[in-house]
């Protein structure tokens, strides 16, 4: 009798063929499928050691290689070549089989695609897969969206072949349909924020401190051992380390300084605008690497005035880069408070039931943005999973309380200086927006119902008002 695979995986690009062999590195049996067969043979080739993978030609073949229900993973780029493999798949699976998309599909294509394929008796699975080629072979963090029913029959195998935290699997089931790629866009954004804090923060130990970057490099490893330990601080490090080959110069300074994108972190924000949720800190990282490529601005600007950095002395340094490590640490926990609300944001319009306690939980090993601090993040979720901020948790206030000056000094150095900090100077103005008590917005409110009658609120009694401004005396209505 010919033996079966209990999960196929089709598209083995570098992130489908490790998950194929973290899956067979953990007995299971693998049914691999590729659009080039060539990929599928080389997989076997030279990897069929570390467990037992069945090589299929064509999607019929692949199909009946598995076990029922049949589990289908496709790892292909997002957007319409998914939906070509579904309109491949599909008509060839019964009811209760399923598919997994474990790439980093929009949310609302996920939400489609299982509305669609429920309705012919197939489960849908929208996985959020994060910790790059390594994490896919050696443990990533996976945010499961779709039925309960199909959780059931997939989690224990994703759970087993993702990153573990204390002996706990970096895998949950989020919520229905959508969740679990929404979790991971929101995943991604924090790490655009995530990354373009650590780059203000070199750029200002660099450019105001005068620390070489080998010097920024140790300062890292230092942070690194306290409460900013996290692997985007580690990965810091090492590429501040580095020296390049070639020219003997620091890796930093032989790299175009135009970042790229693959664009989860604009879906982050664009969807942040749908859903009015605040994610300032995500914005500007977002807008800055795409400032850094736009090399015709970039050029109509250079040249022109800006501040003086004053040369700071090794005492000075050594202060300043701790007001810089203070103002890092309290950016980062605005960005990560913003990508929390908007996922409470989100579960509430789309009728998700996501336990946030359990993000931070499998955040905490396998994905890019684990850090130490959320175990904490964890902690203060599961005492209050209702809590609306991280912020209101005591320990952050008060660490906040603590950060005031230096951030506050940071943020306005690198002003007189003119060094650029976008998202140390959203992160701040966040937290200064959300915690005032009466904002400048009534004059907004004043602008629009002026130009436009549109109405506004009063703070002394309920209902909403109109004043006639063209008229003798400016009398007010209610609308």
């Amino acid at each position: 009798m010919q033996e079966t695979a209990h999960i196929g995986v089709t598209g083995l690009g570098v992130m489908g063929r490790n998950l194929a062999r973290n899956f067979a590195r953990h007995g299971y049996t693998v049914a691999v499928h590729n659009r080039t067969a060539h990929r599928s043979r080389a997989l076997v080739e030279e990897f069929g050691h570390e467990g037992t993978f069945l090589p299929t030609l064509t999607a019929e073949e692949f199909v009946a290689a598995l076990d029922r229900p049949r589990k289908l993973l496709i790892m292909v780029q997002a957007g319409a070549a998914v939906d070509s493999v579904i309109g491949e798949l599909a008509p060839l699976l019964e009811p209760g089989d399923m598919i997994i998309d474990g790439g980093n599909a929009h949310f609302a294509d996920t939400r489609r695609r299982e509305a669609s394929l429920r309705a012919r008796g197939i489960h849908f699975v929208g996985a959020g897969i994060s910790g790059g080629e390594e994490g896919a072979l050696n443990g990533p963090s996976i945010m499961v969206g779709g039925s309960a029913e199909a959780y059931a029959l997939l989690g224990p195998m994703l759970e087993d072949i993702s990153a573990k935290a204390d002996g706990e699997p970096c895998c949950a089931h989020l919520g229905s349909d959508g969740a679990g790629h929404f979790v991971k866009m929101v995943h991604n954004g924090i790490e655009y924020a995530d990354m373009q804090l650590l780059a203000e923060a070199y750029h200002l130990l660099r450019g105001a401190a005068g620390y070489t970057p080998a010097e920024i490099s140790e300062i890292c490893r230092t942070w690194n051992q306290g409460r900013l330990n996290s692997y985007l601080i580690e990965v810091s490090a090492e590429v501040l380390a580095h020296t390049d080959a070639q020219t003997g110069a620091p890796f930093v300074d032989v790299v175009d300084d135009a970042a790229g994108q693959k664009g989860t972190g604009r879906w982050t924000v664009q969807t942040a605008l749908d859903l009015a949720s605040p994610v300032t800190a995500i914005a500007e990282a977002t807008f800055a690497r795409t400032a850094s490529g736009r090399h015709n601005l970039r050029d109509a600007y250079r040249g022109l005035p800006g501040g003086t950095t004053p040369a700071l002395s090794r005492t000075d340094a050594a202060r300043f880069a701790s007001q810089v490590e203070h103002a890092l640490y309290a950016s980062k926990l605005i960005a990560y408070d913003q990508g929390w609300a908007m996922i409470q944001r989100a579960a509430t319009e789309f009728g998700w039931d996501i336990d946030l306690a359990d993000v931070a939980r499998i955040w905490r090993a396998g994905c890019i943005i684990r850090a130490a601090f959320l175990d904490r993040v964890r902690a203060a979720y599961s005492a209050d999973p209702g809590m609306s901020s991280l912020l209101a948790e005591k320990d952050f206030a008060e660490e906040m309380s603590d950060a005031q000056v230096p951030w506050r000094e940071t943020v306005a150095s690198a002003a007189r200086w003119g060094i650029p900090v976008p998202a140390f100077a959203a992160a701040l103005a966040s937290y200064d927006t959300l915690r005032t008590a009466h904002l400048p917005t009534a004059l907004i409110q004043g602008q629009r119902d002026y130009f436009g009658a549109h109405t506004y609120r009063r703070t002394d009694r309920p209902g909403s008002f109109h004043t006639h401004w063209s008229r003798t005396g400016r009398p007010e209505t209610q609308a």
